[in-house]
């Protein structure tokens, strides 16, 4: 149970010191600008040019693409999916959110699957 000493009450909750906003805002900008750059550097190392150990050239993203469908043939699980998944392949999940009677469902999955373009 909570220290009923530490806790804050009624509309004084929400409130930050200037301090406190100011260093909640320098934190974030500074994270922000540390999300950036390794995106960039990333990037960078994605487009650069390596060659293999046959002498052949490619680009990171196409050795690392070509290590991944190693994995998956070899029976990588993980690997297998993320292809999957890059190339837009996911299995349908069906969600029921609402109680609604199944005969409805069957019904309006039936008029989407079988439409005629």
């Amino acid at each position: 149970m909570a220290n009923e000493q530490n806790l804050v009450k009624g509309e004084d909750r929400h409130k930050f010191t200037l301090e406190e906003a100011s260093k909640g805002g320098k934190a974030s900008a500074e994270a922000k600008r540390r999300r950036k750059d390794l995106r960039l550097a990333l990037e960078m190392l994605l487009e650069k040019e390596y060659t293999d150990n046959q002498g052949k050239k490619l680009t990171g993203t196409e050795a690392i693409t070509a290590k991944l469908f190693q994995q998956a043939m070899k029976g990588n699980i993980r690997a297998f999916e993320t292809i999957r998944s890059t190339v837009g392949q996911d299995p349908v999940q069906k969600i029921t959110v609402a109680e609604i009677n199944q005969d409805i469902i069957d019904e309006v999955e039936d008029a989407v699957l079988n439409q005629k373009d």
